[in-house]
This record gives structure tokens, C-alpha cells and sequence, in this order.
């Protein structure tokens, strides 16, 4: 890729209330390096302390549970003891004392826990309705003894409750410059969303206002909480994972959650703009290869219905995409782009960006070794070897 540096990547942009120095973005990376309890670590700390070094943009941090009940994978992080919050605080005060900005992206898991999880950690096993994720699920939930249930009103408050004080623990505790309402990949508010998880016939499911209620409940309870400036939201209309219906859905997203992007857009034109809203590309279909018509599909009208900054995320640095990314940041002025993959083997990304630097591909194997130092803090900075020094050492809790 040639350079960038003088495109619109690299012009100041005003998110909220702060102001990024490039458009560039961390996407939410998974990578399953906290500890056991959910304790962010020093491997952690390091790896986006490099990735906030001369970039002065956004890192949407991996995403978190705000409480042990709302679900969780191994070694993930949570963001609910004094313990928890303490440890990402030292996170995010080394992104800040490097110049950049961070997001603390919270979600709940709802049927796409782990059953053997929700035994082990005594979690229930919720969703919108009692509609397994497929048929392995089903079987695991059987045989641990926890069948998956169908929430009650009084739940589904409490959930949006417990959103927004984890929204306030991340702002005013943890220091974080954002929450990200995870409303994407088939957790739980977008499950609510989708009807092959969400057979309600209460004001939670059927239409798709009802449908969309618990997300923007959800959100607004946050606004509440921490203000609409501090609130982002991320959606992925077209993605197929973990049981989403994507293209095949019998209702067009565009109607669906183009519903959505016009209440938020309502609620901005009251005096509570979000953020930044995150959409997927339809492209970007997580642990598979999207099929060609995904391609072909126009994805202008998010933009056509959301007038604030929009960050959009989905391969955009892959080879054949390259052309669309430069076009995409300068076609728009309120578009930052979010990165995932490239990012964990290029630490210094925004740079060679900028020059015009080779980027050195990612090693998929190692994207999610648990608790492992290896595939994690070997790649280094344009020029440097990779340094395999820290690769057999455990990674240990910051509080």
C-alpha cells in the first residue's frame, strides 16, 4: 500500500469530546490473555501501550463483561470486581499517557455462552427466547444440567440496569473515554434483534421496533448513566455468525436496522448524539469466508441515515480491499476505519500506514492462545525483528 499520509486517515477528527489525531482505529480484538478470574495482565498492558505509541486515535479495547453473569470465555476480561476494574485502569492510563484514546466495548453473551461455562461459574443460561444456538449447544446444556431459558421481564430490566452501571464503573472508575454497547455477533442485544433467536410475543419480540427495544433500552440507560458523548454502539446487519441470518434474513436488514440508525439519529437530533456508531461491512463474516454476494452488496446507507461519526470495520487492509479503504476515509469526513487482525502484527500500524511501510501478516494460530505470551508480544515496530523472548512466559495479573 502506498502512502497514506496524505489522506483524510491522518486529518484530526472530533469523537465525543476528544480529538483523534488519525481515523485509524484498534477494532475489538479478542485474544483471551486476562486471567482465569478476568484480571487484565502485563502482557495485556504492553500490548496496547505499543499499539497506542505515535498513533494519538481510538483503541477499542477487547471486548468485556461488565459483570460475571452476563457470560464470558476463558480468560477474557470482566469489568466488575475493585480487582478487575483496577487492572484496566493501569490499561487504559498507559493508552492515555501515550496520546491516544480508548473504548471499553460491553457485552452480554446470552445463548452463545458456553454451557460448560455456565456450570463451572454457576452463570444462567439466557436468552431472548428458549431457541439453542444450534444443536451442540442444545446437547451440552443437557448434559451440564443447564437448560437454556427464556428471559423474564424483570430480567431483562435488570440486564439494562447492570449495562449501565458497567458503563459508569468504565467512564468513572476504569477511566475509559467510551462504552461501546456490543449490539453485534449474535450476543445477546442482537439476538433480541434477530428472530431466529427471538420468538417473543411480548413487547421484546415480533415487530421490529419490539425486536430492537432491548438495544435501545439498553443504550439509553447508558446515555443516562455516562452521557450520550461517552455511548457508542457496535452492529453488524449482515453477519452470519453464531446463528445471525445475514442476506438470508426473510426481513432486508437495511429495514431492520435502519430502524435502529433512524432512532439513534433521533435521539442526536434531540441533544444525545452518540459517539461513534460501529458497523460491520457485510464483507466481514468472522470465522468464515464471506460468499460473493456479500461483495456486491451497496453499503452506502448507513451513512444515508446516520449523520454523526461512523466507524466501519471488515478487512479493509486486505489486498483486495486496499483501493476501497483509501476511497472509503476520503469519502467521507465523519468515517474513522477500524482495524482487528492487521493490528496484532503490526504494532506500530498507524506509522506504516503513514509511510507507506509493507505490513507483516498476522499469524491466525496463535490469535487466540489462551493466557500465552506467544503470537502476542513477538511483532514489533517496522525494521525490528520479531522478538520470541517473552513466548514461554506467563503473562500475570495487574491487581
Amino acid at each position: 500500500m502506498s502512502s497514506l499520509a496524505t489522506s483524510n486517515l491522518f486529518k484530526p477528527i472530533q469523537v465525543g469530546d476528544v480529538i483523534l489525531k488519525t481515523r485509524l482505529a484498534h477494532a475489538p480484538t479478542t485474544r483471551i490473555r486476562a486471567s482465569k478470574d478476568g484480571v487484565a495482565t502485563d502482557s495485556m498492558l504492553e500490548y496496547y501501550s505499543e499499539r497506542a505509541k505515535n498513533n494519538g486515535g481510538l483503541i477499542v479495547f477487547e471486548g468485556t463483561s461488565p459483570r460475571r453473569d452476563f457470560g464470558c470465555i476463558t480468560n477474557q476480561p470482566i469489568l466488575e470486581t475493585k480487582q478487575q476494574v483496577e487492572a484496566q485502569k493501569k490499561i487504559v492510563d498507559a493508552i492515555h499517557s501515550n496520546g491516544s484514546y480508548v473504548t471499553s466495548q460491553l457485552a452480554h453473551y446470552g445463548r452463545v455462552l458456553s454451557p460448560q461455562l455456565a456450570k463451572l461459574f454457576n452463570i444462567p443460561f439466557v436468552g431472548p427466547s428458549a431457541i439453542y444456538l444450534d444443536e451442540a449447544s442444545e446437547k451440552a446444556a443437557k448434559e451440564e444440567g443447564v437448560e437454556l431459558k427464556e428471559l423474564s421481564k424483570d430480567e431483562i430490566k435488570n440486564i439494562v440496569k447492570e449495562f449501565a452501571n458497567g458503563a459508569k464503573r468504565a467512564i468513572n472508575e476504569a477511566g475509559f473515554d467510551f462504552v461501546e454497547v456490543h449490539g453485534a455477533y449474535m450476543y445477546l442485544l442482537d439476538q433480541f434483534i434477530q428472530t431466529s433467536a427471538n420468538q417473543r410475543t411480548d413487547e421484546y419480540g415480533g415487530s421490529i421496533e419490539n425486536r430492537a427495544r432491548l438495544l435501545l433500552e439498553v443504550i439509553d440507560a447508558c446515555i443516562e448513566a455516562v452521557g450520550a458523548k461517552h455511548v457508542a454502539v457496535r452492529l453488524s446487519p449482515y453477519m452470519e455468525y453464531q446463528g445471525g441470518l445475514g442476506k438470508d434474513s426473510e426481513i432486508n436488514p437495511i429495514v431492520i436496522w435502519g430502524y435502529i440508525l433512524s432512532e439513534l439519529q433521533n435521539r442526536a437530533d434531540k441533544g444525545n448524539e452518540l459517539a461513534y456508531i460501529s458497523i460491520v461491512e457485510p464483507r466481514a463474516q468472522a470465522d468464515k469466508e464471506a460468499d460473493e454476494t456479500y461483495f456486491k452488496i451497496d453499503f452506502s446507507w448507513p451513512r444515508l441515515l446516520w449523520k454523526g461519526v461512523l466507524l466501519r470495520t471488515g478487512a479493509f487492509l486486505d489486498l483486495e480491499n486496499q483501493e476501497k479503504f483509501e476511497r472509503s476515509i476520503n469519502g467521507d469526513d465523519k468515517l474513522l476505519i477500524g482495524v482487528s487482525r492487521y493490528y496484532t502484527s503490526n504494532p506500530d500500524l498507524a506509522n506504516r500506514l503513514k509511510e507507506g511501510f509493507p505490513l507483516t501478516p498476522y499469524d491466525r494460530n496463535t490469535l487466540y492462545k489462551a493466557f500465552s505470551n506467544d503470537g502476542y508480544l513477538n511483532f514489533q515496530a517496522y525494521g525490528k525483528e520479531q522478538d520470541h523472548t517473552k513466548d514461554d512466559v506467563e503473562p500475570k495479573p495487574l491487581a
